[in-house]
């Protein structure tokens, strides 16, 4: 199997269906029932405004297909960072990762920090798509529990698995 065998693009959502984001050139690591991991080391990024950029940290993807979030866990000179995105839960098919971003996000920082980002974001959109209060009263209790796993340092925020996957891209990439 080749490396292009293993890439799949990840295609972000707002809540009334219009394209937020794109990702090209992910690299497929593994797929449970509960989640999909992938792999990038600076891959394009397309914004919906047509802005592109490059990542520029490698990366580890983890897109909950079960929990309304996903994380990017960046390898920084510090440590690993992670940036969570509260979100419905992800889906892979014809392979392309797709899920609904809600705009809410929270930082874990290698020294431990804790940050919880865009909550004007948020506010606005909920109320410019009109988020149904079960959809809002989900993105709450899935942010609540996001501190929680953070705080405790488990799966997904688990170093010692993150480092795994990312082991494993890596011996994919110097083949």
């Amino acid at each position: 199997m080749s490396v292009s065998d293993h890439l799949v693009r990840v295609l972000s959502y707002k809540h009334d269906s219009s394209v937020h984001r794109s990702w090209e050139d992910i690299f497929l690591l593994d797929e449970t029932d509960d989640y999909i991991a992938a792999g990038s080391r600076r891959n394009k990024v397309i914004e919906s405004n047509g802005r592109e950029w490059i990542s520029k940290e490698p990366s580890i993807y983890i897109f909950s297909k079960k929990e309304w979030y996903n994380v990017i866990c960046m390898f920084k000179k510090e440590g690993i960072s992670y940036y969570t995105n509260i979100a419905s839960p992800s889906s892979l098919k014809d392979k392309v990762i797709t899920y609904i971003d809600y705009d809410l996000d929270a930082k874990l920082l290698p020294n431990g920090s804790i940050k919880v980002l865009d909550k004007k974001e948020y506010a606005a959109n909920k109320e410019k798509y009109g988020y149904p209060e079960e959809t809002d009263k989900t993105i709450r209790d899935t942010l609540t529990e996001i501190l929680r796993l953070m705080r405790d340092k488990v799966f997904p925020f688990d170093n010692e698995l993150i480092q795994e996957y990312y082991d494993v891209f890596q011996s994919y990439l110097s083949l």
